[in-house]
């Protein structure tokens, strides 16, 4: 969809954001919002009743919110952030402010919530529609200022409350304000709706992969060669030839060392290896030859990912070393088989021992046989691999899109005061 500008501009005086629509007004943040305000709906509440609850990671980037936690308000009546519906919250902290993380709030239990103290919440007045405002939150040039004024140090860095109050906001007059809420609503769901599908490809991409690989470390590649029970019942029956033993018989494994943020750095002379591959570089190493690492911690728990020549394995990884000669690759992709996370010893943050890793079984085949099913996982996924890729970057200029018909939109670049709106289908 091809959109004009506005026939008209001014200048704005304010050197960030040049010039604007000619009916639209630049007001300061306070003039036009109220800043972590109180909430008048919890006050009307009381204090044995139940409200949302929302934590940092139940906030979407790009809006929406997580409600499935609730908490009684005594219980959280202080050490928290309150907002109600038809608030705006935004992340205040690095890197969650700057991947977008806010929402409009609404469906709140009780009207009401607490939140994550990393939150900034906003609150529209009567010149200011609280959908056009989440829009603007969102937007490039919110959050690229927002970030030019972060203060602390490494990962603690945050957004001040004074950042919101003198935002440069741009208003248009309210009319025009509800047309660019309305025409943001229907294209970026049409956006998202496009994202949806390739994540979902993503996923059977994923499931497929598995599924050859899992076919491949559990069975060997010669379908006729007699099977024997191996005694676990995740593996069933696997070749008479192969040996299962538990994996601390066969490797040591022992968790990187540990290192700061601050020492890391985005260029040097050794990678720096964590749960989820490359971190950074370090001018150390702990490591030299080709390894198989395991995430151990959080989102990255049970991950598998390999390091060759020098590096640094930190605290979140362990690095799996042989006592016997086995090939990496293929050892990499049966320990991705087995599903590591599924081992985690606590269910609020995913975690995986040593020790526990150690005392899992696993199929041994002979060494020749081991290079011959890694080489067959790598031809049989390289389609599959590059697939995902592809999607991955497809999702990735789609996510790019709606930044940017958010920002041209709400700062007065393109002009859809015209564009016809189709009605909101029933289902």
């Amino acid at each position: 969809m091809k959109l004009p500008p506005y026939s008209k501009y001014k200048p704005s005086e304010i050197s960030q954001l040049g010039d604007v629509p000619e009916s639209w007004d630049v007001m300061r943040g306070r003039f036009v919002m109220k800043v972590n305000p109180p909430s008048p709906c919890l006050r009307k509440l009381k204090t044995e009743e139940e409200v949302s609850f929302v934590p940092m990671d139940a906030v979407g980037e790009y809006g929406g919110i997580n409600l499935d936690q609730t908490r009684v308000i005594e219980d959280v009546s202080s050490g928290y952030t309150e907002f109600q519906n038809d608030d705006v919250i935004v992340a205040k902290i690095t890197p969650c402010f700057e991947n977008g993380k806010a929402a409009l709030a609404s469906g709140l239990l009780n009207g009401a919530a607490f939140g994550t103290t990393e939150l900034h919440v906003l609150r529209a007045d009567s010149k200011l529609n609280n959908k056009f405002l989440f829009y603007a939150v969102v937007s490039d040039s919110f959050r690229k200022l927002g970030e030019s004024e972060m203060y602390g140090a490494g990962g603690q860095k945050r957004v001040p409350p004074e950042f919101a109050k003198n935002f440069p906001m741009q208003v248009p007059p309210l009319s025009e304000q509800h047309q660019i809420a309305a025409f943001l609503d229907w294209k970026t769901g049409q956006i998202d709706a496009l994202i949806a599908k390739k994540q979902a490809l993503l996923e059977k991409l994923k499931e497929k992969r598995l599924a050859l690989i899992t076919q491949a470390v559990t069975k060997g590649l010669n379908p006729n060669a007699p099977l024997k029970d191996s005694g676990i019942p995740w593996l069933g029956k696997v070749p008479q030839h192969w040996e299962v033993m538990s994996l601390h018989h066969v490797i040591r494994m022992k968790s990187g060392e540990s290192i700061t943020s601050s020492d890391i750095e985005e260029a040097g002379a050794y990678p720096v290896y964590g749960g989820n591959g490359i971190r950074g570089f370090f001018d150390k190493y702990t490591h030299d030859g080709h390894f198989v690492l395991i995430g151990r911690q959080g989102a990255h728990c049970g991950n598998i990912n390999y390091a060759s020549g020098k590096f640094w394995a930190s605290e979140h990884a362990v690095v799996a070393k042989p006592d016997r000669k086995l090939y990496t690759i293929w050892l990499g992709e049966t320990l991705r088989a087995m599903n590591l996370n599924q081992y985690s010893e606590s269910a609020a943050q995913p975690g995986l021992s040593v020790e526990a890793i150690g005392r899992l079984k696993m199929p041994f085949p002979p060494y020749e046989e081991q290079i011959a099913i890694a080489k067959s996982i790598t031809n049989e996924t390289v389609l599959i691999d590059k697939l995902s890729v592809s999607t991955k970057q497809t999702i990735a200029r789609l996510a790019e899109y709606r930044t940017a018909l958010i920002t041209a939109a709400t700062t007065g670049k393109i002009d859809v005061r015209n564009v016809k709106i189709p009605a909101k289908q029933t289902p």
